[in-house]
């Protein structure tokens, strides 16, 4: 009975943190529906804990709650930023991983009827973001007028192909239309969206055999190749961000980011080993609750990061994790790497790539979403990290319902 008002209610709270946190965004404006969707999220948690006998807590989920707490604590012994501030951030940097482990701890399930609206729902929306595409492809400035800015654009093409291909059976010909649904969003013109599709699509088509993932020298040269293709296209980008400076002629939001990321390693190095603290650089309540760091580095005055205007002062994901400092760059890296062996553990035991693909595509995203957006932390991060819950849900009811099947044959083989 519990499990069926998750499943039914959780299909809901999908449905509305799919389309008005993520397609619909820019245009609503409601810019705390990730903070909505996120407690309803986690009340429905609270309840299915409370309503089981044994309070099983993934034992992982627990160890990113302490590590958090303990960053908490840090914050606040060092005074990183004002209480609020430290609070704020503190919620706000928890949010993707309650996400995931809130979505992994229900083990929610689409029934084939839900998976149905949701296909039909994902193409029709689809069908209608093509013409906004193509119009601002012509002029850019239509993705700002209907979706506030382009990478809203890019985000809800990426979400709306996963949920098609998640919701198909896996085929050739499924595959295919997963492609050709992201490639739409080319259209944005965003260097990071050119290097997940080149991600994305190498995975699906690449990827589509158990024996194909595997640690050799062809797949080596195929990523170091793949890679070099990358940056590459973003090439432009990376010499803004990482090797020209500050210069006259530098875009204004281009020169935050390289603040941001040149007085990163400073911070690294300064701060070794925890960081320079919650709500200090680099978030979004850093500049609410204006942190005394960017004035001690002397980037007070960056046009989009001063006080006065620091609208792009969580423009990136990446130097913020400058807060955690070196052992938290680890942390987040062995999380990511925790997510990638459990996708090769499933694949193993059930040799089933969709999901396999899946999880690998939503770990791309991420990788290369976070370099120039704070999309971990944002109302897409929420989402996506909702999603990923989903696959991982998945992965473990389907390596159960595997191992009961191996037990029951063995049963059968010894009897006879």
């Amino acid at each position: 009975m519990i499990q069926e008002f998750i499943d039914r209610h959780f299909y809901h709270l999908f449905l509305i943190t799919l389309f008005f946190g993520v397609v619909l965004y820019g245009l609503i404006g409601f810019q705390s529906i990730d903070e909505l969707c996120g407690a309803l999220l986690f009340l429905m948690f609270l309840f299915h804990m409370f309503n089981t006998k044994d309070w099983e807590i993934n034992k992982f989920f627990m160890i990113v709650l302490s590590v958090f707490l303990f960053y908490l604590c840090y914050s606040f012994y060092i005074h990183s930023n004002s209480t609020k501030g430290i609070l704020m951030d503190f919620i706000i940097q928890l949010k993707p991983y309650l996400a995931f482990f809130c979505v992994y701890q229900l083990m929610p399930t689409f029934s084939e009827k839900q998976k149905t609206i949701l296909r039909q729902s994902s193409v029709l929306c689809w069908g209608l973001l093509i013409p906004i595409g193509i119009a601002g492809m012509v002029n850019p400035k239509i993705f700002t007028v209907t979706m506030a800015h382009a990478s809203n654009y890019a985000a809800a093409i990426t979400a709306l192909a996963l949920v098609f291909f998640y919701t198909s059976e896996n085929s050739r010909k499924n595959r295919i239309l997963f492609i050709i649904m992201l490639a739409i969003g080319l259209a944005s013109g965003r260097s990071k969206f050119y290097g997940f599709f080149i991600l994305a699509a190498f995975i699906v088509l690449y990827f589509n055999h158990t024996d194909r993932i595997k640690v050799n020298l062809k797949n080596i040269i195929l990523f170091l190749c793949i890679t070099v293709f990358i940056a590459f296209v973003a090439k432009e980008k990376i010499e803004l961000y990482f090797l020209q400076g500050i210069s006259e002629g530098a875009e204004k939001d281009y020169v935050a980011r390289f603040a941001l990321y040149a007085t990163s390693f400073l911070i690294f190095i300064d701060y070794f080993p925890f960081g320079c603290g919650l709500g200090s650089f680099a978030t979004f309540a850093s500049g609410a609750y204006y942190s005394p760091i960017y004035k001690k580095y002397e980037i007070d005055g960056v046009w989009g990061i001063s006080k006065s205007y620091h609208s792009f002062i969580s423009d990136t994901y990446y130097p913020s994790l400058a807060q955690f400092g070196v052992l938290g760059v680890i942390l987040f890296i062995l999380f990511w790497i925790y997510l990638l062996k459990k996708a090769l553990h499933y694949l193993k035991v059930t040799s089933d790539m969709q999901l396999t693909n899946i999880a690998m595509i939503l770990i791309a995203f991420f990788a290369v979403e976070n370099i120039a957006d704070a999309t971990f932390t944002s109302n897409r991060g929420l989402y996506f990290m909702m999603f990923m819950g989903i696959i991982y849900a998945n992965m473990k009811q389907r390596i159960r319902a595997h191992d009961i099947a191996e037990i029951d044959d063995e049963i059968k083989e010894t009897k006879e």
